[in-house]
C-alpha cells in the first residue's frame, strides 16, 4: 500500500481544507513545486494533486503548476484532479506527464466520458468518489447526489478505471482517522482497487486501515493520501511507507 502525499492547489498555492470548504482553507506552501520536491525526498512515489479551483470551476485553473510539479521531478508517480469535465483535459494532463487523471464530478454526470476517457487513454484513469454519509457528492463537494459509492464502483468496473480515490467528506482534514468502516467495506464490494482518502490523523490510522483489509477477504486497497498530517508532523511519511513496505513483504 502506498502512502500518498496530497498536494491541494489553490490561487497558485499548497493549501488543506477541512471538509471541502474553500473558505476554511490553510496555506501551507507558497510553492507547490518545493513541497512536491520535500514529498519526494521523504520517500514519496506517488502525489496526490488537486486542483480546487478548477474542481469549483470546472476548468484547469492551476495545471501550469502540476506540469512544473511532473516535470521537476519525473520520478513520481503524480495523480491529478480538479476540473478535468472533458477529453482535452485529459490530453494535457498525461501530455505533460502526469501518470494518471482522476474524474470526480465529471464521472457521476457522464458516465460515457469515463468509459471514452478509458478507452483513449487506458490504464490512465482513476475515478475520485466524494461521499458525506453514504452519498456522493460533486461540484468540488458543494451538491450532495442520492447515489452511493459501491453503485458507482459497480457502474465503472466495466469500464477499466484504475482506481477509486475513495473520500468521506465529514472526515477530511479534521484529523479524525479514515473512515475505516465504508473505506474496507467499498473495497469489499467493488472490483475496481481503493485509494482511501480522509482523516488519516497518525500512523494508527494507517496499522488500523492496513489491518481491517488483512481481515476482509477481497478487500483491495492499494493507497492511503494524507494531507493536513503530513503538513503539522503528526504523521512521518517515511515512517509510514516502511510500515507498509514490512507489511507487504
Amino acid at each position: 500500500m502506498l502512502v500518498i502525499p496530497a498536494i491541494d492547489l489553490k490561487d497558485g498555492q499548497c493549501v488543506r481544507l477541512r471538509q471541502g470548504k474553500m473558505n476554511e482553507s490553510t496555506v501551507f506552501s507558497e510553492s507547490p513545486v518545493d513541497m512536491a520536491g520535500h514529498w519526494a525526498e521523504q520517500g514519496a512515489q506517488r502525489l496526490h494533486v488537486v486542483d480546487l479551483n478548477g474542481a469549483f470551476t470546472g476548468s484547469l485553473v492551476n495545471s501550469e503548476i502540476v506540469a512544473s510539479i511532473v516535470k521537476s521531478f519525473p520520478g513520481l508517480q503524480v495523480q491529478i484532479g480538479g476540473g478535468i469535465r472533458n477529453l482535452e483535459s485529459i490530453e494535457f494532463y498525461i501530455g505533460v506527464g502526469a501518470r494518471f487523471v482522476i474524474i470526480g464530478t465529471a464521472a457521476l454526470k457522464d458516465p460515457d466520458f469515463v468509459a471514452e476517457a478509458c478507452q483513449m487513454y487506458p490504464g490512465k484513469v482513476i475515478v475520485g468518489l466524494d461521499a458525506i454519509n453514504g452519498k456522493v457528492a460533486t461540484e468540488g463537494w458543494a451538491e450532495v447526489s442520492e447515489i452511493s459509492p459501491i453503485e458507482i464502483a459497480n457502474k465503472f468496473s466495466e469500464f477499466g478505471v484504475q482506481a477509486i480515490v475513495y473520500t468521506d467528506i465529514a472526515r477530511d482534514g479534521m484529523m479524525q482517522g479514515c473512515n475505516i468502516e465504508a473505506t474496507v467495506e467499498l473495497a469489499k464490494q467493488s472490483p475496481i482497487p481503493i485509494i482511501a482518502s480522509g482523516g488519516i490523523a497518525k500512523l494508527a490510522d494507517i496499522v488500523d486501515l492496513k489491518a481491517a483489509t488483512k481481515k476482509e477477504v477481497g478487500a483491495n486497497i492499494v493507497g492511503a493520501i494524507t494531507g493536513r498530517a503530513i503538513y503539522e508532523g503528526k504523521l512521518d511519511l517515511m515512517a509510514a511507507q516502511k510500515y507498509c513496505n514490512s507489511e507487504a513483504s
